[in-house]
């Protein structure tokens, strides 16, 4: 039977009239046929390519095939559609055969940094760092499990009932979250971070608001300087994407090992070596974790190492390996303040079963860093530098920092934007003549207290 019959199309005298499927736009009307106009055109679409055709074809001529089969089968069933909704059609059925489905042209605006599919029925992006819902939707959740599918198959991993939830990323290195019933109670559940495909410069950062002239002197300085650097703050406060641009100023003739559980750091430098975690596999075998590769960092020279995230019992070989010449690392931590890091990765050193004292961990945290650099996501959506800390020693059991810069919010305004301004608290860090040793002059007057910016 062809596409026609099967939509109710025939010419026969039992035919219906031969009136359009779609007299007005289907997302005002009539969004059920759409879709089964749809369904049912991409299943005979996947019938009649000839799969030995398009292997000897590039990108570009198996999409022009492709969409010169569907507009053929369009003719054919005599499907008469308005010419924008034609071309919604065809546009939507190349990215369901080619592409990552409705989604594809969410994952092409550069706005969007989170996709979050809540069930076939419902999509979420974050745009401009504000969550909105959008009026793309799945046909229903076999199309959603497809798409799944396609995202997981492309990095060599599987999703079932047995292994329902996964993290892999896509070739742009966006990081992909996929769970699954019986893990996800109304169905399958997808979440999409998105990064920039071009990556951001301390001038950017400058532009946004998001750090002062100041505070980029000091932790580009610091960086270059060979200091230990943690950046801590919550989920979407840009700790990745302040990591990627503090990595920009390690000099090029260093080696650096990168380890993280997705890839998403992008260094500039020719020198880099990348690392990635891998899950047990579904005998629950040939697992590698992050300890393991910092483990393993050790004996491959490198200079500097750079972990994108620490949150398990990797913590304290990433301790022990800035204590150990590594000098200029870097890394990430959740948390909502430097004081609160630093209690994390007092827990995390614990719960990896650890049986060191209080004070030996808070000593090896205190030897190993320098600085820490507190970035936050502000209710406006806009992200800044909250604090720039220094690591001093220990009075007693307790770490002493002293803070360097931080944001003083003064309010909102009339639209909701976070009003507020930079300033430096007047307290000279000892780390400056670290600096200053190390051949960058940072300006005198940039630690004076009450300097705003």
């Amino acid at each position: 039977m062809n596409l026609r019959h099967r939509l109710g199309r025939g010419n026969g005298p039992s035919a219906a009239p031969a009136a359009p499927l779609l007299a007005v736009r289907p997302s005002e009307a009539e969004p059920d046929r759409y879709q089964i106009i749809k369904k049912q055109l991409h299943r005979e679409l996947i019938s009649k390519l000839d799969l030995a055709l398009l292997e000897g074809l590039d990108e570009a001529q198996r999409r022009g095939q492709v969409e010169q089969l569907a507009r053929r089968l369009l003719v054919e069933a005599e499907i008469r559609l308005t010419r924008g909704d034609e071309e919604r059609l065809i546009t939507e059925l190349l990215h369901d055969t080619f592409d990552l489905g409705p989604i594809t042209p969410l994952l092409l605006d550069e706005e969007i940094s989170d996709i979050l599919v809540n069930t076939h029925r419902q999509v979420y992006v974050e745009r401009l760092g504000r969550l909105e819902i959008t009026s793309v939707s799945f046909r229903d959740e076999a199309h959603l499990r497809h798409i799944i599918d396609r995202i997981i198959s492309r990095v060599g991993r599987r999703i079932d009932e047995s292994t329902p939830v996964v993290d892999a990323r896509l070739p742009d290195g966006s990081r992909v979250n996929a769970i699954i019933p019986p893990a996800a109670i109304d169905g399958p559940i997808l979440s999409i971070r998105r990064f920039r495909r071009r990556a951001l410069s301390i001038d950017d950062l400058l532009g946004l608001d998001s750090i002062s002239r100041e505070i980029a002197q000091m932790v580009t300085g610091a960086c270059r300087a060979r200091l230990n650097i943690l950046i801590t703050g919550g989920t979407g406060s840009g700790k990745t994407t302040f990591l990627n641009i503090m990595s920009r100023y390690i000099p090029n003739e260093e080696r650096i090992v990168t380890i993280e559980d997705s890839a998403e750091l992008q260094m500039q430098q020719p020198h880099v070596v990348r690392l990635e975690t891998r899950p047990p596999n579904i005998e629950g075998k040939g697992q590698i974790t992050q300890r393991d590769l910092v483990k393993n960092a050790l004996r491959m020279r490198p200079d500097r190492i750079v972990v994108g995230e620490v949150r398990g019992d990797e913590v304290l070989d990433m301790l022990q390996a800035m204590n150990t010449g590594h000098d200029g690392s870097m890394t990430t931590i959740h948390s909502n303040g430097p004081r609160d890091a630093l209690h994390r990765i007092e827990n995390l050193v614990l719960m990896a079963g650890h049986t060191l004292p209080d004070k030996a961990i808070r000593e090896q945290i205190v030897s190993a860093l320098d600085l820490m650099v507190h970035v936050s996501r502000l209710s406006d959506g806009t992200r800044r530098v909250l604090s720039v800390q220094e690591l001093l020693g220990m009075e007693g059991a307790v770490v002493t920092m002293q803070e360097i810069f931080r944001f003083v919010q003064t309010g909102l305004d009339e639209e909701g934007k976070v009003m507020g301004h930079f300033e430096a608290t007047g307290i000279v860090p000892k780390c400056a003549e670290r600096i200053r040793l190390a051949g960058i002059a940072l300006p005198n007057d940039i630690f004076e207290r009450g300097r705003r910016s």
